[in-house]
């Protein structure tokens, strides 16, 4: 079930033993404006076609009959589709492998979160808010000059950081507020894979180190972490973990490193006259990675540099 902010953000809501739930959802109600859909087409890749010879009919008839569907699928690799950010997709050769869980760890400074906003554009997105209110993420995508209204937010942000009452709290460190908000997320992703019904979507976490440094027992992470991989699997969807170089545990990120299909890097290089944002994609199961190092700017979206450097 969903509701509508009154700047227009759809927000997941799941059931809360509160009763404050229940009087924000009526508050809500009075001022909330017409809800906008905007429905996008599924994204497929066409198959190149080959002349028809009597050779290859033979051979393709042959490879039908000794290979399973499922096979058969593997063999012509996996299926690609566009981030949402053209240049970024030229680069990867169409964009990234469907079913992708993407580990997308960043320097702060970079102003990354710009990527998913964009990321949006593309198709469907659930959006985990762990840092801010879902309306002041609408916001951003909306002063970028992108369309919102594909977005369903999930706020987390205001089921941790809020009492029943409203009022804003400290939860830091509080072990059974913390392992509550993984069943919260856990919950929302069964929702999200039991919705998509095959439907091509984004999920995107930002951020994903607010749940690295909640104070829980590590099984609960692991735990959540196979969910999102499965979820990934399962659904048609390419899964973004957003994270803050620095700012966790070494030995757990490696873990997420490891599972992760697709790993995105973002540094930051000062130099005297410019300040230089750098990506680089060391992991793509299923395609060949990245040895080259992707420069960008934020500026009304991410502008990528095409341009090579002469030694």
């Amino acid at each position: 079930m969903s509701s509508q902010l009154s700047v227009g953000t759809e927000v997941i809501i799941t059931p809360r033993t509160s009763q404050h739930k229940v009087a924000a959802e009526q508050e809500v109600s009075l001022t909330e404006d017409a809800q906008v859909r905007r429905k996008l087409e599924l994204r497929t890749v066409p198959k190149e076609t080959v002349p028809v010879t009597e050779t290859n009919a033979v051979e393709e008839s042959r490879i039908t009959a000794d290979v399973s569907p499922v096979q058969k699928n593997l063999c012509d690799g996996p299926v690609v589709v566009p981030t949402g950010i053209y240049v970024l997709d030229r680069t990867l050769g169409g964009g990234l492998p469907l079913n992708s869980m993407v580990y997308f760890s960043a320097d702060p400074r970079s102003m990354s979160e710009v990527f998913f906003y964009e990321f949006t554009q593309s198709r469907k997105t659930y959006y985990f808010t762990t840092g801010r209110r879902p309306k002041y993420v609408r916001r951003d995508i909306m002063n970028q000059n992108l369309d919102p209204s594909n977005v369903i937010f999930v706020d987390i942000y205001s089921e941790y950081y809020f009492t029943s009452m409203g009022d804003m709290v400290d939860n830091l460190g509080n072990g059974h507020i913390d392992s509550k908000i993984i069943e919260y997320a856990e919950y929302n992703l069964r929702t999200i894979l039991n919705n998509s019904k095959g439907e091509e979507v984004n999920i995107i976490f930002d951020n994903f180190s607010f749940f690295m440094n909640l104070n829980v027992n590590p099984g609960l992470l692991k735990r959540l972490i196979n969910l999102l991989y499965e979820t990934t699997k399962e659904a048609n969807s390419i899964t973004f973990l957003y994270s803050l170089k620095g700012s966790h545990d070494e030995k757990s990120e490696n873990e997420i490193l490891n599972a992760s299909d697709v790993i995105f890097d973002v540094d930051v290089e000062r130099h005297p006259d410019k300040i230089m944002s750098k990506l680089s994609i060391p992991k793509i199961r299923g395609m060949a990675p990245k040895t080259d190092v992707i420069k960008f700017n934020v500026s009304e979206g991410i502008n990528i540099d095409t341009s090579k450097d002469i030694a």
